[in-house]
């Protein structure tokens, strides 16, 4: 059945021994396959050898922090990672997101919430986030949502799936402005379980990725006190 994405391949990194042994059983309940890890270093080997759809990884580890290990995962490897912290602090989040995390949960967490965020992710990775899988071509901004690649005047660039999600989005409507909460909705399908800050990051690091210039985007840009739009590139990058 699509909706439980039967075979999700799943690596949680928690040093908390009880926790990961809950959290593992619960998932494996709902036909995810679990490998776990319980310190920072283990994690980041493990997640180089083996191919999976998602990893969950705590951001406060041994050996290796969970910053450490997404950064540099983040540089070598495209599977969604969800970072999970202790603290609800914004600034926790925010850091996580910058250094490439795709979504976050935050201690204590309910399994189910964790079991819907890694289907959710697996489903934008595997190209079932949305009714549609045309390609998207906005001036020379080519989107294809079935390989989840994006080209920019034939140069391709490489997007996490949350930044897809939200560059499509916007795509689908160039010219238009999209606020914050639409975008939540749009992107995740779930707005109220994310926080507003979490769009400014993906969006200043798609602005990063497309050569967008940061002071005074052309591409990705800013509509103070209402959201974000993708300039209508057809009309010469003019929204």
């Amino acid at each position: 059945m699509s909706e439980t994405l039967v075979s999700i391949k799943v690596l949680l990194v928690e040093d908390d021994a009880r926790l990961a042994q809950l959290t593992a059983r619960y998932l494996e309940g709902h036909g995810v396959l679990v490998t776990s890890a319980s310190d920072g270093i283990e994690g980041q080997a493990e997640a180089l050898r083996r191919q999976y759809d998602c990893i969950v990884l705590d951001l406060m580890l041994p050996g290796r922090d969970g910053i450490e290990v997404c950064r540099e995962l983040r540089t070598r490897i495209d599977v969604p990672i969800i970072m999970v912290t202790a603290r609800g602090e914004e600034a926790d989040r925010v850091l996580g997101l910058e250094v490439g995390a795709d979504d976050y949960v935050t201690k204590p967490f309910s399994p189910r919430e964790l079991l819907a965020r890694i289907r959710a992710n697996v489903r934008r990775v595997r190209g079932q986030a949305g009714p549609t899988q045309d390609t998207i071509s906005v001036g020379t901004l080519l989107l294809d949502p079935a390989k989840m690649t994006v080209e920019l005047e034939g140069k391709t660039i490489d997007v996490t799936a949350y930044e897809f999600s939200i560059l499509r989005a916007l795509a689908q409507r160039p010219g238009k402005v999209l606020s914050r909460e639409q975008l939540l909705d749009l992107a995740k399908g779930s707005a109220d379980l994310s926080f507003d800050r979490s769009i400014d990051v993906h969006v200043s690091r798609l602005r990063a990725k497309l050569g967008d210039d940061s002071r005074n985007p052309k591409i990705l840009k800013t509509v103070r006190g209402a959201g974000y739009l993708l300039a209508d590139l057809r009309r010469g990058g003019d929204a």
